[in-house]
């Protein structure tokens, strides 16, 4: 009986948006140009990065107070 040896192929992890794919690292390196067309990148060089932002206090809006109440019944 023969017994074949396999080695484990290396493996890459592709990620786009929420989807991720794992995909041998030969197959990777073969069709890299499809892979970044279709929008998949390395996880490995893929970084969350928190973005911070200020928000600007609201404005608070002013009534400007009438001098003199109004009268209805003029004639």
């Amino acid at each position: 009986m023969v017994k074949i040896v396999q080695d484990k192929e290396a493996r890459i992890k592709l990620q786009r948006g929420d989807k991720v794919i794992d995909r041998s690292l030969k197959d990777y390196q073969a069709n890299k140009s499809v892979y970044d067309f279709r929008g998949f990148k390395p996880m490995q060089d893929v970084v969350k990065e928190d973005k911070v932002v200020e928000l600007k206090p609201k404005k608070r809006k002013t009534r400007k107070k009438k001098d003199e109440p109004m009268d209805l019944e003029t004639e």
